[in-house]
């Protein structure tokens, strides 16, 4: 887990499809309602909630309440520890195709 006390880990959060759909859907937008989020699903407003729930104690997403309604917006800079993570192995796995293009180059000679 990150330093910014969160209460979920990020990886954990995203690691459902729904609430990667739902982080695409507030990328998009910069604020959305929860109706409008429940739409696109084939869930009740209930589930996709539960959802929005995990996504907020990773940090991912922040809300507000307007009047009756409560909106929701993406935090992206929890990601940055799954950007991170992806390139490093990224950089580990660029470095072994060199050597194993490499490695095949002196053997052909």
């Amino acid at each position: 887990m990150s330093e910014n006390n969160q209460l979920r880990d990020v990886f954990d959060a995203i690691a459902d499809p729904t609430r990667r759909r739902l982080i695409h859907l507030l990328a998009e937008a910069e604020e959305l309602p929860l109706h409008e989020l429940t739409a696109q699903f084939p869930m009740g407003r209930t589930a996709v909630s539960k959802h929005l729930t995990i996504l907020k104690e990773a940090g991912l997403v922040l809300d507000r309440k307007v009047g009756r309604e409560t909106r929701y917006r993406l935090n992206a800079s929890p990601l940055r520890e799954i950007q991170d993570w992806v390139a490093f192995y990224s950089k580990f796995w660029s470095t072994n195709m060199l050597r194993l293009s490499q490695l095949l180059e002196e053997e052909e000679e």
